[in-house]
């Protein structure tokens, strides 16, 4: 592996300071506190503004057609981040929008896709249910076809965003008769159709998800995407880019996992911490230094491996940050005398639901123990039942 620094060249270097100036303008401090008041991880201003830049579409677009090329495409991320850019739900939209082009109808893509990239449009999934944690094939929500329509009834958890979003990517039952896997249709359902409602949930970190509800919700089979109980192909292929496990080119340049501007954030958040740290307790130094150590490696560490080791570095090292800083480092955002600026505490907070988005990490390490170990599937029966059985 190459760790050499890579030199970016006189337009490279012109383009990050672009950038930089447009989210320092855009991005204020009161953005980012309404955002955490909010807990929508998402501004509509921001949101349009980098459209009407174009950098929606470029980030979108594969190099070939106009996107950002390797090194271009690495500094919109670390600066989206380092920006603290209300943003998860791009990536949302982004992922949803690649599955729209390569499998909705021609008609789907002309409605869609052009004001996806100008910031119009935002997308969200509609996949959890209330009964079925981790395993979305297990979905109750039933489409019946009806002449040119669907007719769907049902409800998710965990739709977060839509209340932003004008469309939904939804898993549906459409052969309850048939193994669970060939059992699925996705359709991108307008939200604003008759029967849809939406009711919000608040996560312990303070961020805002949805439960959405379809009732009798009818929509033409052009939203359909992909074929009728194909849907398990359809969305595979966006649960292994939300997992983080899509193919890399060689440049070293790519985004190495899922949810590195979390770990951005406490990155952050640490160097914060140190400036306000007693240093002169040895003991306090080297906490920060094995801190930043972890931090390091999670960063480095790739594919669904590094997914594991962003959300566990969060897990374990904000409550030793918070001991570090003392009973002010309980204190919140916008309180006074929080320590960090309240930074650390919201970490904290983030840290438990960063281990459950886009599957929980258990199920991260059995996909881990399966398809990178080669060990077996893991044995769910309780010890009775698998005594019992042979």
């Amino acid at each position: 592996m190459d760790f050499s620094e890579v030199q970016l060249c006189e337009d490279d270097r012109a383009f990050q300071s672009e950038l930089r100036e447009l989210l320092a303008e855009l991005v204020t401090d009161d953005v980012i506190r309404r955002d955490r008041r909010s807990g929508d991880n998402f501004d509509e201003a921001v949101h349009l503004a980098l459209g009407a830049a174009g950098y929606l579409r470029r980030d979108w677009l594969p190099e070939a057609d106009g996107g950002f090329d390797a090194a271009r495409r690495r500094i919109w991320e670390l600066e989206i981040g380092r920006a603290q850019t209300p943003w998860f739900h791009w990536g949302t939209t982004s992922m949803v929008a690649t599955a729209v082009n390569k499998f909705g109808t021609a008609e789907l893509r002309d409605e869609v896709l052009d004001k996806v990239l100008t910031g119009h449009y935002r997308l969200c999934l509609g996949y959890t249910e209330p009964d079925g944690g981790s395993d979305v094939a297990t979905c109750k929500t039933r489409a019946v076809r009806d002449g040119s329509s669907w007719v769907i009834n049902g409800s998710k958890m965990f739709t977060s965003n839509a209340h932003h979003a004008q469309y939904v990517f939804l898993i549906t039952n459409t052969d309850p008769a048939a193994a669970k896997h060939q059992s699925l249709t996705m359709f991108l359902v307008p939200l604003d159709s008759p029967g849809v409602a939406i009711q919000p949930i608040r996560t312990v970190d303070g961020d805002r998800t949805n439960i959405t509800f379809y009732s009798d919700v009818r929509v033409d089979d052009r939203y359909r995407v992909g074929a009728v109980n194909g849907g398990w192909g359809v969305l595979r292929e966006a649960l292994n880019a939300e997992h983080g496990t899509v193919e890399r080119d060689r440049s070293g340049l790519h985004k190495i996992a899922a949810m590195t501007a979390h770990a951005l954030l406490l990155a952050a958040a640490t160097d914060k911490a140190a400036g306000e740290a007693d240093l002169t307790d040895g003991s306090v130094g080297y906490r920060l230094g094995r801190s930043i150590a972890r931090l390091e490696a999670a960063l480095s560490t790739p594919e669904m491996f590094g997914r594991v080791a962003i959300a566990q570095a969060l897990r374990e090292l904000t409550p030793d940050l918070m001991d570090l800083l003392g009973a002010a480092s309980s204190l919140p955002t916008e309180t006074g005398g929080a320590a960090a600026g309240g930074e650390v505490e919201y970490l904290f907070r983030l840290a438990g639901p960063t281990g459950i988005y886009g599957g929980t990490l258990e199920v991260f390490r059995n996909m881990i123990a399966q398809h990178a170990l080669g060990l077996g599937r893991p044995q769910y029966a309780s010890p009775a039942a698998v005594k019992g059985g042979r």
